[in-house]
């Protein structure tokens, strides 16, 4: 890998080459092509059954391809299983909170960090004996505006709370690109705002590439959105091309 260029931004951080995925006599994916670079915040969206999960489970080593190429930091790692993509330096959030809702934050940041690691603990030791875990979770909660409440059991976090807590964990195997499956899902007006929020926090390095239905988000977020119909992409652009598109309107914003 030319590490360089990746440096510079040359090279992208992710690449879809005709992508494509059949179940069967169905093409659930057709001939995506994408390319992310450095810092990219780009979205996809599209109406329900349009292969937005199935080419997110494609991109993360969940679905095998039917044919085309995923390029992750200029490797193909089309045929690679997750974690070694997750190695490479991609994280996914999922749809589903995977959260432990009886311990605390920093306890679910803490496991997060353990799990990336080769190193197992040693029961009879404290988890405070752990330096190098805890400067690390502190980090990741502190640039995150979230270490006040790190102490506080999930269960007492809002639903919006809960979902940005998801986010940090995926920020814990230090990701070059961030994938996030439908992060507003389930909140409130206000908690969306909240999110938006906290996703313009996140490092400006960091490309960001996520499902969404709540278009807010999208249009917040997003400096590029892609729209995905029966599995091939419909129109790409800038957001505000996406805005104005007739076609678009008539296919997924109904306003048309």
């Amino acid at each position: 890998m030319n590490t360089q260029a990746h440096a510079n931004g040359r090279e992208p951080v992710l690449e879809l080459r005709a992508l494509s995925k059949s179940f069967g006599g169905l093409r659930a994916v057709r001939d995506v092509t994408l390319k992310i670079m450095p810092g990219d915040r780009k979205a996809i969206i599209g109406p329900n059954g349009a292969g937005k999960t199935t080419l997110f489970n494609l991109i993360t080593g969940i679905f095998p391809a039917s044919s085309g190429q995923v390029v992750l930091f200029g490797q193909d790692v089309t045929r690679w299983p997750s974690h070694r993509r997750t190695a490479l330096g991609m994280a996914r959030t999922f749809q589903i909170t995977s959260l432990f809702p009886k311990l605390t934050v920093l306890d679910n940041v803490l496991l997060a960090i353990q799990g990336l690691r080769r190193s197992k603990f040693v029961m009879w030791r404290f988890l405070s004996s752990y330096r190098d875990f805890y400067d690390r979770a502190h980090g990741l909660l502190e640039r995150a505006r979230f270490l006040d409440r790190k102490d506080i059991e999930v269960r007492y976090l809002s639903h919006g709370e809960q979902r940005q807590l998801e986010i940090i964990l995926g920020l814990a195997s230090d990701p070059k690109i961030l994938l996030l499956d439908e992060p507003a899902a389930g909140l409130s007006s206000g908690e969306s705002s909240e999110m938006i929020r906290f996703l313009a926090h996140l490092d400006r390095n960091l490309a960001i590439l996520l499902i969404e239905h709540d278009m807010d988000v999208v249009f917040d977020v997003a400096e590029h959105i892609s729209v995905l119909h029966f599995g091939e992409i419909l129109e790409a652009g800038a957001a505000e091309q996406i805005r104005r598109s007739e076609k678009v309107q008539q296919v997924y914003l109904g306003t048309a």
